[in-house]
């Protein structure tokens, strides 16, 4: 289930909930019990590594585009 952060705008701290996506938009009453609040825009951070890819045998002299036949 999605979480989405809000802000409260009558005491100003922040909270987020786990719903379903169609409720998203739903009022949504602060943990003090306020309900003015506003839905924040979320950001996603994904994090990895990948790895550099493999050199044809030979020294990968060739060419990417056309995989070394005729670029090279």
């Amino acid at each position: 289930m999605p979480r989405y952060e809000y802000r409260c705008r009558s005491c100003g701290s922040t909270f987020e909930l786990n719903r379903p996506m169609a409720e998203s938009s739903a009022p949504a009453t602060c943990p003090d019990g306020h309900e003015d609040t506003v839905k924040l825009l979320s950001t996603v951070a994904v994090g990895g590594t990948a790895a550099a890819p493999a050199q044809a045998p030979g020294g990968g002299a060739g060419g990417g585009c056309c995989g070394g036949g005729c670029c090279g």
